[in-house]
């Protein structure tokens, strides 16, 4: 889409939202409500059809191309593994660069990177391969005094070589193959080097397009003394042998910033840029070029997303039974919800993979439990004999609170984890961000929307609802020693099974494993190929490539250590009439490369942060213990089971454990709201007995939503497929635990923290509040 008419949209339904929130007038609310939802919708769904075209997929759902990239050096026993990392970091950094998400890279052999680019736009690819070879040395040299009189000489032959120096061509235009060239001479060995750019960007002045440098502190002081010492002379800046510039220098430089300039195109300025920040230490040639498959495989593909939809269907059809003519609305709250996600994500280039598709899962689970929440208040406010128009005012109202506390928790921590994390952490956060908004919008807006027609037509005069589930006044707190006994149990007997197991724990995405290529004589799928394997159990990862010179199919098998030998000889014998025959053995390095955790677990860091100044600030501090303790708890047990069961952490799984504790702090800050509502309303009785009646009060909605969330897991988790099992399999594990933790574990530990110093919380709560609506007076009268 034309980013002028993106912007132009947004800008228009940016003021009609603007117009919808000023307004009293409740005619005009519901034109304006309208109007705003069906442009949303529209919009986005142009922006998504024809979807194979419009959203870039992952190289896990899609495939793409694959590059193995060779580092050239006259080692025998290969490059060090610190220059193998340095050359890993760097094309990374550079694929990022380049818009690219998600791509698939690891370290393989001794001397050689596996890339994998998703996609296959024949542009980007091109892009991709200059991007990728580029060495990007750069140097600062300085010219000779009489290089424009003795260089040419020297070419001629009828002058000796200055020692020192050498000579090189050059141009004013030297981005241009015809471009006049003439001799230079410049210093043999750098006057400085570039390893101290810190950061390069493409320019546009009266010159045209150009490069311009930052250098560290200690790179500004090089610079700075060297331009100093040979002001009214000449440096030549050089970009992997090549002269692209020689400035006179007119004064000395220390205020670390140069210019590289050339004639470039757009283009080519922040390509140069790219690689001039992230440079190579050695040179790299790209040996292999293949058309890799998805590495999920189409056949897992498929039946995921079947068994998605059945899922999705599945939890509809159970909405709408169980709140009839309230579930019709949300239905369509959630459809409208499930278009606006995938039209933002085609409209802004952001790429789906699996992890995606978990914030999509937690995404739909959120839009549910939105409207479950609203829907609860309803028939409270029914129950408590309003007519149904104020009862749908004060549903809303009401329940604006939880939607809004829950999902900006959430928020807060997907900020965070964008900022800081990348890889796949990044696609969960990009996907979970636009799926929360979407839901807000679709369940505080668009079913508000439909109540306000059906009310003025005349067409609502009652709704009715199931109520299978209610809160009886269980006394849930009386039992709390137990319960926190239990799951302090289960914390430890986790950790234990955890460490146990160690490097066990963690596939090959963690940990690296060998590489398998296999060929075959007759074709082979897949699918055919999981199947042959499945006897020796290591549940590889496959991907059918084909070579781009050779259109030879090749299968690329990656497994554990020292399986290379098993799976060849297991898949010549399940496959005896393919005629499989073993191109080579290698070795491959972790996709989860040092750089990625540490940035991912500072991520984490700093979002449980988040949450407990974001829950202090709105609630009190015992609460924001409680709901990390319970986040805390959810993820560990979760970890612990899958420990127990013998699987083993995946890439894919960093989008499920994200999905866990999101869904985790969502449905604990459910529960605290309500606890919030009763204590500020000085509601009779101890805390334990308010935060009883609480949880009693949010039960239907606190199951309801984890029912119908774990149904559409439990289907993923039967009809997926194998590949796609582990990960469903977290999730459902982990939901459970989430649920029973709101439940059971939340609250005792927000009662416990704030006896601890006999403090009393309904007061502080109040309080809160008082200094809050203080502040907010305060800010209004001024």
């Amino acid at each position: 889409m034309n980013p002028i008419w993106t912007f132009s949209a947004g800008l228009l339904l940016l003021i009609i939202f603007g117009w919808y929130l000023a307004t009293d007038i409740s005619r005009r609310k519901r034109i304006l409500g309208t109007v705003l939802a069906v442009l949303l919708v529209a919009f986005c769904l142009e922006a998504v059809i024809p979807p194979k075209e419009r959203i870039n997929l992952g190289i896990d759902l899609r495939g793409g191309t694959s590059f193995l990239i060779r580092i050239v050096h006259d080692k025998e026993d290969g490059l060090a593994p610190d220059t193998l990392d340095q050359a890993v970091e760097v094309i990374r950094q550079r694929v990022d660069s380049m818009g690219v998400a998600e791509p698939v890279i690891t370290p393989q052999g001794t001397d050689k990177i596996l890339v994998q680019i998703p996609g296959v736009d024949q542009a980007k690819i091109a892009a991709a391969r200059e991007q990728l070879k580029q060495v990007a040395k750069l140097e600062f040299k300085l010219v000779h005094p009489q290089s424009n009189d003795l260089a040419p000489q020297v070419l001629a032959g009828t002058a000796v070589r200055p020692p020192g120096y050498e000579l090189k061509m050059y141009s004013e235009d030297a981005t241009k193959e015809d471009a006049a060239e003439y001799p230079i001479l410049i210093h043999r060995e750098a006057d400085m080097d570039g390893k101290r750019v810190s950061s390069a960007y493409a320019t546009f002045d009266q010159q045209g397009w150009g490069i311009g440098l930052t250098f560290d502190s200690q790179g500004a002081k090089e610079f700075g003394d060297l331009s100093g010492k040979h002001v009214k002379e000449r440096f030549a800046i050089v970009l992997d042998g090549q002269v692209m510039s020689a400035p006179v220098i007119q004064e000395a430089m220390y205020q670390g910033r140069c210019s590289i300039t050339g004639n470039f195109t757009e283009k080519e300025a922040r390509n140069l840029a790219s690689v001039l920040e992230n440079p190579l230490d050695t040179p790299v040639v790209i040996e292999e070029q293949r058309d890799a498959s998805a590495t999920l495989g189409a056949d897992s593909i498929k039946s995921g997303i079947y068994a998605g939809i059945a899922g999705l269907l599945a939890t509809l059809v159970f909405v709408v039974i169980y709140y009839r003519l309230s579930g019709i609305f949300a239905v369509i709250a959630l459809l409208a919800n499930i278009v606006i996600l995938f039209g933002i994500i085609a409209m802004f280039g952001f790429t789906l993979t699996l992890p995606g598709i978990a914030g999509i899962v937690l995404t739909i689970g959120m839009a549910v439990d939105a409207n479950v929440l609203i829907y609860e208040r309803l028939r409270e406010e029914l129950e408590a004999g309003k007519s149904l128009g104020a009862a749908i005012d004060a549903a809303y109202s009401k329940a604006f609170s939880a939607i809004f506390d829950a999902n900006a928790t959430t928020l807060i921590t997907a900020a965070i984890l964008f900022w800081r994390a990348s890889g796949p952490v990044k696609g969960f956060v990009i996907t979970l961000t636009v799926g929360i908004l979407g839901s807000v919008f679709c369940a505080m807006i668009v079913t508000r929307v439909l109540f306000e027609w059906s009310l003025a037509g005349n067409l609502l005069k009652n709704l009715t609802m199931l109520n299978l589930i209610r809160g009886r006044g269980w006394d849930f707190l009386s039992k709390r020693g137990l319960f926190v006994g239990m799951s302090v149990a289960a914390c430890l007997a986790s950790i234990l099974i955890f460490t146990l197991r160690g490097d066990k724990n963690f596939g090959i995405d963690f940990t690296g494993g060998d590489l398998v290529m296999l060929s075959s004589a007759s074709p082979v799928s897949v699918a055919e190929m999981r199947t042959a394997l499945e006897p020796i159990g290591l549940d590889p990862i496959i991907q059918e490539e084909a070579d781009t010179t050779t259109g030879k199919e090749i299968f690329t098998i990656r497994a554990p250590f020292e399986t290379a030998d098993q799976i060849a000889a297991q898949a010549q014998t399940a496959l005896p009439d393919a005629g499989i025959e073993v191109l080579s053995t290698d070795r491959v390095g972790k996709l989860v490369g040092g750089e990625l955790a540490r940035n991912s677990i500072i991520a984490l860091i700093l979002g449980v942060i988040g949450i407990m100044l974001f829950v202090t600030l709105r609630f009190e501090f015992s609460f924001a213990i409680g709901a990390i303790v319970a986040l805390l708890h959810d993820v560990i047990i979760t970890l612990g089971v899958f420990a127990f069961t013998g699987r083993e952490l995946s890439l894919i799984m960093i989008g499920a454990i994200l999905t866990i504790a999101g869904y985790s702090i969502n449905d604990t800050i459910v529960v605290y709201d309500r606890i919030r509502e009763g204590l500020r309303s000085a509601r009779k009785g101890s805390i334990a007995e308010i935060m009883n009646s609480a949880i009693n009060d949010t039960l239907s909605r606190t199951l309801l939503t984890s029912g119908t969330t774990l149904l559409t897991l439990l289907t993923l988790y039967i009809f997926g497929g194998p590949v796609l099992k582990d990960f469903s399999f977290s999730i459902l594990v982990g939901i459970l635990v989430g649920t029973y933790s709101s439940i059971f574990i939340a609250a005792p530990i927000v009662l416990w923290w704030s006896s601890r110093s006999g403090r009393d919380l309904s007061t502080e709560v109040r309080e809160r509040e008082e200094a809050r609506e203080r502040l907010r007076n305060v800010a209004a009268g001024s």
